[in-house]
């Protein structure tokens, strides 16, 4: 059993949302916090936007959108969802046809808003067909594209002008008797985004998306997105995530999961504990984590490893670690497994050493999975 043990003061109550499935993955209720992505290449570029769908899902993307701005890109979606390893959202804007088609092409979600498509009767018109392809909803509210009568009404985008948005999206969709559907209130800054996800969790039982959307490059739209989707989780708000990265989606992945693993919501692969080094060290710890980091990225099972330079803290991390190396002196350091110290290992074998103990423990705890299962 992993040593990631769940203690009370760690645990975060999440709100009580209704289930929905988008394909077969299950988004609300108590269902696992779902992670997505969306592809960057052209659409109809079907073998570059399958191969980009695969990493995502070998990453663990759970979902992936895919956009569909034109017909030729809605011909290219049937043969995508039919290739893809997981559920294809199709990203429908404006044009009520594409929704249509995208159902019908083997959509499991459709994300538009159904205020901005037409009139009643084209809006009609696409919920019957994500009824009759069991196709989901994702109602998609943008500051930055915000209504023009809420704009007139609030002067600019505000969290109160987002949850009317959406509660107006919704209430289209509740009175063509649609419930199979979720909500996002995404917004570039990451306190009109929390605020507004938190006026639509009050006012809805929908599941609901969390992102921070346009949220910028590798470093700092992570930054952005672990302030502000990590305290909406923290708070128990969130079914599923999607980190806006201007990076390769798989980035997004990556980054979404270490957002939900520091919460404890979700584990996938190694929690690598590590110093940040410092004249202590042992060895090097820097780069010995980055080969780790690129060793362990075929991991999947939820396991947590240890790397720390020197003996100040690196035998009390160990403890609570399924694996750990801390630095000692004259060019060697003390393996630990289970928590405790178990062998010295040579700094120049380590990274093998700790990558065959760490592949070691992974399959002992996949065993112990499959035999409760």
């Amino acid at each position: 059993m992993s040593l990631n043990h769940v203690r009370p003061w760690r645990d975060i109550y999440r709100r009580k949302s209704r289930q929905i499935m988008v394909g077969n993955v299950p988004v609300g209720g108590d269902a696992p916090i779902a992670v997505q992505t969306m592809t960057n290449t052209l659409t109809t570029d079907v073998a570059a936007t399958v191969a980009q769908v695969q990493a995502a899902a070998e990453a663990g993307a759970d979902i992936v959108r895919v956009s569909v701005p034109d017909e030729a890109s809605s011909k290219a979606l049937k043969e995508i969802v039919r290739e893809s390893p997981v559920p294809i959202v199709a990203d429908i804007h404006f044009h009520y046809r594409r929704g249509i088609e995208a159902a019908e092409a083997g959509a499991a979600c459709l994300r538009i808003n159904p205020g901005n498509i037409g009139d009643k009767k084209r809006v009609k018109e696409v919920i019957a067909a994500a009824r009759d392809h069991n196709c989901s909803i994702r109602i998609g509210v943008n500051a930055g594209s915000l209504e023009k009568h809420l704009l007139e009404k609030y002067a600019e985008p505000c969290p109160e002008a987002m949850v009317e948005s959406g509660l107006e999206h919704i209430r289209i969709l509740e009175d063509n008797d649609f419930h199979n559907f979720k909500i996002s209130v995404k917004a570039s800054d990451v306190f009109l985004s929390a605020a507004a996800y938190q006026g639509i969790a009050e006012a809805t039982d929908a599941p609901i998306h969390l992102g921070i959307t346009e949220a910028g490059g590798l470093v700092s739209g992570t930054i952005k997105s672990a302030i502000g989707l990590g305290n909406l989780l923290w708070m128990g708000i969130g079914d599923t995530i999607r980190v806006s990265l201007s990076a390769d989606p798989v980035e997004e992945v990556k980054v979404g999961y270490e957002i939900l693993k520091s919460l404890g919501l979700r584990h996938r692969g190694v929690n690598i504990i590590s110093c940040p080094s410092c004249a202590r060290q042992g060895f090097d710890v820097i780069k010995t984590v980055e080969a780790l980091e690129h060793r362990l990225e075929h991991i999947k099972t939820p396991m947590s490893l240890s790397i720390i330079g020197c003996v100040v803290n690196g035998p009390g991390e160990a403890l609570m670690t399924d694996v750990g190396f801390t630095g000692g002196g004259a060019g060697s350091g003390m393996v630990y497994l289970a928590g405790k110290a178990s062998h010295k290992m040579s700094n120049d074998q380590m990274i093998d050493h700790i990558v065959e103990e760490v592949e070691k423990k992974a399959a002992e705890l996949e065993a112990v999975s499959a035999a409760a299962e």
